[in-house]
């Protein structure tokens, strides 16, 4: 991988990991197009340059990560249920290791989840049209853990974590912004549990070259996802998600076209 690969790569990961477009799947695509070798390093780096974007989450919110709330009692709320949201995806995640890893070498996997969550998206507004949450602190531990069940569809490249949880929030009854802030907090345990893992695993292979590439990938994935993150939440307090679906169904059709003609591999 060379150096403006990464920095193409990062820059799509910080754009499409807190909107419900799937970061996972647009990286797949984009190193399917540049031609970066489909080696286990690619793949490592698809999932290391996620620190920079859970990064941005706690700068942005740092008063709720650092000082969620003003008493013990409510700080040990926030940190609980950010525990139990997070660990179906520890457990599954866990369990389907090595078929989770085969998914990302599939763009017709992406094709297909990017159409299939689009039409989702495209009605999640009229389905769930009445929220009564409006607030983190009214999420309850119940909800908190059906959510982190949701977010686990996230596995299957293409979906989106952003989006299955999101889902998983409105359906939960929280409003959009809410919801979609919730899928921001769960995102830091969530993706940090993930990336460690599997840094863990490669730290014997991983050189300088490598390093550095993390370090600019990370860095550029982190600015990115600060001004996607702003751009997001002052959408979703205005406008649903059909722009959102229609530009999934748009990207997963023409992915179908690509791979039926030959010029995409499945």
């Amino acid at each position: 991988m060379e150096l403006l690969e990464a920095i193409l790569i990062a820059i799509v990961e910080g754009l499409t990991e807190f909107l419900p477009i799937s970061s996972t799947g647009h990286m797949i695509i984009t190193e399917k197009l540049l031609g970066v070798p489909d080696d286990e390093f690619t793949k490592l780096f698809t999932v290391g340059i996620q620190l920079g974007a859970i990064l941005a989450v706690v700068v942005l919110y740092w008063k709720k990560f650092l000082m969620p709330a003003s008493t013990m009692e409510n700080r040990f709320r926030f940190y609980s249920k950010l525990a139990l949201a997070v660990l179906p995806a520890l457990v599954i995640g866990f369990l389907l290791s090595d078929w989770i890893d085969s998914l990302l070498e599939s763009t017709l996997t992406v094709a297909i989840s990017l159409v299939a969550g689009g039409i989702v998206l495209l009605f999640i507004d009229t389905i769930f049209k009445k929220p009564s949450i409006h607030d983190e602190e009214q999420v309850t531990f119940k909800s908190a853990f059906l959510i982190g069940c949701w977010q686990c569809l996230a596995m299957i490249p293409g979906v989106s974590r952003s989006a299955s949880s999101i889902i998983g929030g409105m359906q939960q009854k929280l409003d959009r912004k809410v919801a979609a802030e919730f899928s921001f907090f769960l995102a830091v345990p969530t993706m940090a549990a993930a990336t460690g893992y599997k840094l863990l695993k490669a730290a014997s292979s991983i050189t300088c070259t490598h390093l550095q590439l993390f370090a600019v990938g990370n860095l550029v994935a982190f600015v990115v996802a600060i001004i996607a993150i702003k751009f997001f939440i002052r959408f979703l307090q205005h406008n649903g998600f059909k722009l959102f679906a229609y530009y999934r169904i748009l990207v997963g059709i023409l992915l179908l076209i690509l791979i039926s003609n030959g010029t995409l591999s499945r």
